[in-house]
């Protein structure tokens, strides 16, 4: 059902499978779900993953029902995972589609302790937030997946 675009990051990505940057924690005929790349530096934040459709696909008004289905349940459950897993407080759901012509639902994990001028979309600029290096980034998607597999 996949249709890989080329010059696609996000296509790319579910090719490489297991070699791509921290792994999978989750795949099946419709969805793709890692951790979301280390790009801007060394680190990314800890625990922000990635749900995307493996049809590329640029939105969220482009899935069909079946992959919109598989989105949506894929969602909560990841959303529930970060709460027991991680201990995610609260976990935010952002799609924003701007840079990446891949659809792919970010959830982000907001830890207790973090200042309430960092909630929201400013929680990535927090200068202590939790990050994972590639290692940790594997080491923690292997753990979720785990527990995942498990649930």
């Amino acid at each position: 059902m996949a249709s890989p675009v080329a010059d696609c990051f996000i296509c790319e990505k579910h090719r490489l499978g297991d070699e791509a940057e921290g792994g999978v924690l989750f795949e099946d005929g419709l969805l793709y779900v890692g951790h979301v790349h280390a790009i801007a530096g060394p680190t990314a934040y800890r625990g922000q993953i990635v749900v995307e459709p493996k049809r590329h696909v640029r939105g969220l008004g482009e899935l069909n029902d079946v992959e919109a289905e598989a989105v949506g349940r894929t969602i909560s459950r990841m959303a529930r995972l970060l709460h027991d897993a991680v201990g995610a407080e609260h976990v935010y759901m952002w799609v924003i589609g701007d840079e990446v012509p891949h659809l792919h639902v970010q959830l982000v994990p907001r830890f207790p302790n973090t200042p309430r001028e960092y909630w929201g979309p400013r929680l990535l600029r927090w200068p202590h937030a939790p990050r994972v290096d590639p290692m940790e980034m594997r080491t923690l998607i292997s753990a979720l997946r785990d527990q995942f597999a498990a649930s």
